[in-house]
């Protein structure tokens, strides 16, 4: 692997994403396998001027947690977790999977009393830091792709524009880009999504609709908002799959009424999807209308980083809202489930066609 891409890969986290600063605190958590890229952010945090904050964690670490962690512990405060997010500034994660797998076989109950103890601090993380997450190429990932390692890297580089002399630079063309999508549907109310399978509707008048444009995401491209939360209305068939606890769901189909799921069936994975549908009232509601935009991503790879970015695409997320949205649905989850739009597949805002099989007509 070439130094001369990790070390634009860590300058570009450093600098166009989280903007470290001079006397800053800079929390760094990187899987094992992405050892070189940990090495190069810690380098660049320090030629900064900023305290780097390294967390290496290895391949086992959630699933060891899990299974071993006391009752005690998944019933305790995060205190430490969350003193040491408060003095952070700029937080930088770095997944880097191995088997995406490894938590299939996880008890549902204690995973989600272990997500539910983690949620303070990542409520404080996504709010008061400038913060980024990213996934760095490995054979587990090129294999759920579909890829060799070396085409895996070459996309996964590619999406990231990081085989450009200047990413920031591309990085900025897809925000303008982005802010012409949004100045459209800043002013729609009714966003109507239909294709095979699926006829939903939708409100979102007076919300916020963010431009994703990799300050968050590495790589990104997209636009979302929250939705309102009662509106949702109709049937959604989401046709990509997802991996969530290390297990496939797939072929997921939700019936909403007055924005409340009230029918789910998934042809892969089904129990899953009932059991985080009951994980709370929240779950049960949409956090997150997306649209994706990045043409560097033609096609799923087995993660939602990845393919919810994918240019034709929409994605709805169950549970917890974004509070810069305007959302204020509340959930101990956030599902991101996607539909591809390519072939068959409209989004209308206010009865008007804005984008028509993955492309935007306005």
């Amino acid at each position: 692997m070439q130094s001369i891409v990790i070390d634009r890969y860590a300058d570009l986290l450093l600098d166009y994403c989280t903007e470290v600063r001079e006397g800053e605190v800079v929390g760094i958590h990187v899987e094992t396998p992405a050892v070189d890229l940990a090495r190069a952010l810690v380098r660049g945090a320090l030629s900064r001027g900023a305290t780097p904050r390294l967390h290496l964690t290895y391949p086992e670490l959630s699933q060891d947690v899990v299974e071993c962690a006391s009752e005690a512990f998944l019933a305790s405060e995060p205190a430490l977790e969350l003193a040491e997010m408060q003095a952070t500034a700029a937080y930088i994660r770095v997944g880097a999977p191995v088997n995406r797998r490894a938590l299939q076989e996880a008890d549902p109950k204690r995973l989600g009393r272990l997500e539910a103890r983690s949620r303070p601090v990542q409520a404080y993380r996504v709010e008061h830091t400038r913060w980024v997450g990213t996934l760095f190429p490995t054979a587990a990932g090129a294999q759920d792709a579909g890829m060799s390692l070396d085409a895996f890297e070459r996309f996964t580089f590619g999406a990231m524009y990081l085989f450009e002399e200047d990413p920031v630079a591309a990085w900025g063309a897809v925000s303008r880009r982005q802010a012409g999508l949004i100045e459209r549907l800043a002013v729609a109310d009714e966003v109507r999504i239909r294709a095979e399978g699926t006829d939903l509707t939708l409100r979102v008048g007076g919300r916020t609709w963010v431009n994703s444009d990799g300050r968050r995401n590495m790589p990104s491209g997209e636009v979302f908002t929250g939705p309102i939360e009662d509106s949702a209305e109709g049937v959604v068939h989401f046709d990509v799959p997802s991996f969530v606890a290390g297990r496939e769901v797939r072929g997921v189909t939700l019936r909403f009424e007055g924005g409340v799921v009230v029918d789910a069936s998934a042809e892969v994975g089904e129990d899953l999807l009932l059991e985080r549908l009951d994980r709370d009232p929240g779950a049960r509601r949409l956090g997150e209308l997306g649209i994706g935009t990045n043409e560097e991503i033609t096609r799923a790879t087995g993660s939602t980083l990845f393919d919810e970015k994918i240019g034709g695409t929409v994605h709805l997320a169950l549970g917890r809202s974004y509070a810069n949205t305007g959302g204020v649905n509340e959930s101990s989850i956030h599902w991101d489930l996607i539909r591809d739009l390519r072939q068959g597949g409209e989004i209308l805002l206010d009865g008007e066609t804005f984008q028509r099989d993955g492309v935007f007509v306005t």
